[in-house]
């Protein structure tokens, strides 16, 4: 699939069959995880790969909003080393940029994922170092549900003209028109 197609027609998928997501695929979601740019090459950061049902059911059912993961065959939690960072205050960005890689290398291979928010919610913070075992000074930062999708949501349209500056703020974007999506 083409980086454009990809973008525009990447969604957030919450519902996947049974089916596992193979050992292959899986190998190819991690070279796009650590493929992804970081602040002076630090890669202040660490993977949980999550193939166990009982994780991902716990991790379902104690997290709000993230019912998701009880069906999910995979799940993959981004975590920051924060004592890594060569350039302090980062991570943040650093692990941003690897699940954006990770989320468009599974929509390439037809599969669907979800990006579940963790860091800075403490209350999620805390229930993922509790069943992962996370030990400090780790910090959780984002969590991806991941499988083969059971629903297809078309692309949206997102392009938003009013939200475009042109060489200073409030100077509108000479073109900035109603884009299609591809």
């Amino acid at each position: 699939m083409e980086v454009r197609v990809a973008i525009a027609t990447r969604r957030s998928i919450r519902k996947y069959r049974e089916e596992p997501v193979s050992r292959q695929m899986i190998e190819q979601l991690l070279d796009a995880l650590f493929a992804a740019p970081s602040a002076m090459d630090a890669r202040p950061w660490q993977f949980v790969i999550i193939e166990d049902r009982g994780s991902l059911r716990a991790l379902g059912r104690e997290m709000a909003h993230c019912e998701m993961l009880s069906e999910a065959p995979l799940g993959v939690l981004i975590c920051a080393e924060p004592v890594r960072e060569r350039a302090p205050g980062f991570w943040p960005q650093d692990c941003a940029a690897a699940a954006e890689n990770f989320l468009l290398a599974a929509h390439a291979l037809g599969l669907g994922a979800v990006w579940i928010g963790l860091y800075p919610l403490e209350e999620r913070v805390g229930v993922v170092r509790r069943v992962l075992r996370i030990p400090d000074p780790i910090v959780p930062f984002s969590l991806m549900a991941v499988g083969h999708p059971a629903e297809r949501l078309p692309p949206e349209n997102r392009f938003d003209p009013a939200k475009l500056h042109h060489n200073q703020w409030g100077q509108p974007w000479p073109t900035a028109v109603r884009k299609e999506n591809p």
